[in-house]
């Protein structure tokens, strides 16, 4: 039975070592529940560090921890305290998190902890690898493997493979200042899904792939060379039930139930009718926004000192990454502005803030959330922020009101919650007191629809949703790879190819033969070119023709030392062995100099585009372009281009990057029509990579091997990787 292979930094557990005895307790909430029917439920594994380093372990304790994680259907990834000083504390938190979160003040980009993060990534595939099989799935979570998705994919290339951001994904212009920028972007792409919390993320990430890495994207599907990559945005739930149920059942409770933090609130709420609490939950982190938050709410006394005595800020903040610099400070600077507020503010019957730097168990929580009638959750930035959930869902009587930063992942799909810049004190000052004011009915039609919303769209609901969009791209793939030029087709057609009385090979250059190049004229043909075409030239019962866009002129000063059969100009120019240059079509130029002006206004008008100007047709040629101009420009320039050509006889081609104007009784196809009528061909092979060669799959016979490079759509039979796979293809007719 096939089975999915959860892969997360750190395994579902808590395991800690007592007196070299260990303790193994599942944990709860967040991504152990929304994966529990992933993984429990089903026939998954989950594989992560178990959180103890290979110095605490010797030989009997190493065997302990694999026998306790594998009894809760887990594998543990050995990790030094190298790996996690470089790997965890170095890379993923001292560069991808300040980075991912645009705190480019605090990132560092260390060498040594890049080589760090890649070993463990390294680490992490390793024992993947010795547990996948064939048909399996695998999820990968978050951004301390980032590398891992390419790293199973290069060695298991059929297998499904999902990841998910659960930090946002920077802009363009902040993740271009990346050093290792390619490599990051080029592991998650080894992924067939990636997910991530908004469409703001995916967006972003496709802004990148698309700058950086120079790959067509089609709404939200990536096109690599053999396979499409979909990305997609899935807000991340809570489990709404626990929450509820538990708000439910602490309203029920008797005075001897209630905890002393909760008679300590309920003290508070009783003093007067008018006393309110504003409830603030974050882990003690930089992207939290809290020094801000406490800023605003000292703003908010001073603007509106009427609510000096009935209003209190309840702060909790759960301890984090203290040993870190920024995080000490920002530390030393929240215990400094609460106490200065506390003193400024407090009178002998209220102060002003209630802070407490600690965990809470979950029933406090529910204390917290259940006794504020204001959630001010302010994030400076933040991937999803499920605080500000877990609030709507205890809301159970009916009445509370969340204040929530519009710089949180959450406050798509929370519209109903009062949004708030985190960085305007004046808008947070008025926005808390609209909170406090709101009138009951208001707050429970807002709460209404919010809960109905995350209730329906929990953490089950997120994980069901990706694993069946994973599926889907699953099917996508099995359908395309019938398509595929695999093992048994290659072997068949070279068979075919050696036992055939006459063979074509129709062959085009660019993208096919050489990969592209920023320069045109920078794609000559290499050594290891020459002699292969060479050795295929002199095959016997066999006709080589290269049949190119390229023109005549530059195949002459490329290849003229060598007798090949050679088509140029998309089919006006026509060399056969031992020939000369015989042209196919009478094509006028007159054009040209009522075309040129127009291409030139839009290469002034587009950096990095240039003119090729050819004998027979102009190339506009915009691989240099930024991606997402050059896209506008290019169907600026189709629409221009369509109101001109009509009555001049001409024809728009769009290439790999170009796009052509050429007479319109001028392709491929035509002078492949005349090759295979003026001799009787028993096996025809044509490779080819753009949408002029589509012309010559479709003039060919249908028994012909048609070959697409890349798996783009094509009327080709089959489909392959790119021009290293066409030369080994190549290579296979020569050996046999």
């Amino acid at each position: 039975m096939n089975k999915t292979i959860i892969v997360s930094n750190r395994l579902p557990l808590q395991i800690k070592l007592n007196n070299d005895k260990l303790e193994v307790v599942p944990s709860v909430g967040g991504l152990a529940t929304g994966l529990k029917s992933v993984h429990a439920d089903g026939n998954g594994i989950w594989i992560g560090w178990s959180g103890l380093t290979e110095e605490e372990l010797d030989d009997n304790l190493k065997s302990l921890v694999k026998q306790a994680v594998k009894k809760e259907k887990c594998e543990a990834v050995s990790l030094t305290q190298d790996d996690i000083d470089n790997y965890y504390l170095g890379f993923s938190n001292k560069t991808l998190w300040p980075l991912f979160h645009y705190f480019m003040e605090y990132t560092e980009f260390e060498h040594e902890q890049w080589q760090a993060y890649k070993r463990v990534n390294e680490k992490f595939a390793e024992v993947v690898l010795e547990h996948i099989e064939d048909g399996d799935t695998v999820w990968v979570h978050d951004y301390q493997l980032l590398l891992l998705p390419k790293l199973i994919k290069d060695k298991k290339p059929n297998t499904s493979i999902g990841f998910f951001l659960h930090i946002p994904f920077p802009s363009y212009e902040i993740f271009r200042t990346f050093p290792w920028r390619e490599e990051v972007l080029d592991g998650m792409l080894g992924a067939d899904l990636l997910g991530f919390h908004t469409y703001d993320y995916e967006r972003h990430f496709l802004s990148s792939v698309k700058r950086i890495m120079r790959l067509e994207v089609n709404f939200n599907e990536i096109s690599m060379a053999d396979r499409t990559i979909k990305v997609d945005s899935f807000p991340m739930g809570i489990d709404y039930n626990k929450f509820h149920n538990a708000a439910l059942a602490h309203l029920n409770q008797d005075e001897s139930q209630k905890s002393e933090l909760q008679k300590r609130l309920d003290d508070h709420i009783q003093s007067d009718a008018d006393t309110k609490l504003v409830l603030s939950i974050d882990r003690m982190d930089y992207t939290k926004g809290i020094p801000n938050r406490i800023r605003a709410f000292e703003y908010f006394l001073n603007k509106y000192p009427e609510f000096k005595e009935k209003v209190r800020l309840i702060m909790l903040a759960v301890p984090s990454r203290s040993d870190v610099p920024q995080y000490k400070k920002l530390k030393r600077e929240t215990d400094e502005l609460v106490g200065r507020i506390n003193g400024q503010f407090a009178t002998v019957s209220w102060t002003p803030i209630w802070y407490y730097y600690r965990s809470m168990p979950f029933e406090n929580l529910i204390d917290l959330y259940t006794s504020s009638q204001v959630a001010l959750i302010t994030p400076i930035r933040d991937g999803m922020n499920l605080v500000a959930k877990e609030y709507i869902a205890t809301r159970t009587n009916g009445h509370g009101v969340l204040v929530l930063s519009e710089m949180a992942g959450a406050s798509k799909e929370m519209n109903e919650a009062l949004l708030i810049n985190p960085n305007n004190f004046e808008q947070i000052a008025d926005t808390l007191k609209i909170a406090l004011e709101m009138p009951e009915a208001e707050q429970s039609r807002r709460l209404h629809i919010l809960q109905k919303r995350l209730k329906r769209y929990s953490v089950e609901k997120w994980a069901d949703e990706f694993m069946s969009s994973l599926n889907s791209t699953k099917k996508y793939r099995e359908t395309s790879i019938t398509r595929a030029l695999d093992t048994n087709v290659s072997a068949k057609m070279v068979s075919d190819f050696e036992n055939a009385q006459k063979n074509l090979l129709l062959l085009d250059y660019d993208g096919t033969l050489v990969g592209f190049t920023n320069n045109p004229q920078d794609a000559s043909p290499d050594e290891d070119l020459i002699a292969l075409l060479l050795k295929l030239n002199s095959l016997p019962n066999t006709d080589l023709v290269l049949i190119s866009g390229r023109d005549r002129e530059t195949f002459e000063r490329w290849l003229s030392d060598y007798d090949f059969n050679l088509i140029t100009d998309h089919g006006v120019w026509l060399k056969s062995k031992n020939k000369d240059w015989k042209m196919l079509e009478q094509v006028k130029t007159q054009w040209m100099e009522n075309i040129l002006p127009i291409l030139e206004t839009f290469v002034d008008r587009t950096p990095g585009t240039f003119i090729e100007r050819k004998k027979y047709s102009l190339a506009w040629h915009y691989r240099k372009a930024d991606p997402e101009l050059a896209q506008i420009r290019t169907m600026e320039l189709n629409t221009v281009l369509t109101s001109l050509i009509s009555n001049n006889d001409l024809s728009v081609l769009e290439g790999n990057k170009v796009i052509e104007i050429k007479g319109s009784n001028v392709n491929k196809g035509r002078a492949t029509s005349r090759l295979i009528t003026a001799k009787q061909y028993d096996n025809i092979v044509a490779i080819g990579d753009d949408w002029t060669d589509e012309f010559t799959f479709e003039a060919l016979p249908e028994k012909s091997y048609t070959i697409k490079v890349g798996s783009k759509k094509t009327k080709a039979n089959y489909y392959i990787k790119d021009t290293n796979a066409v030369r080994e293809l190549l290579v296979k007719f020569v050996k046999n």
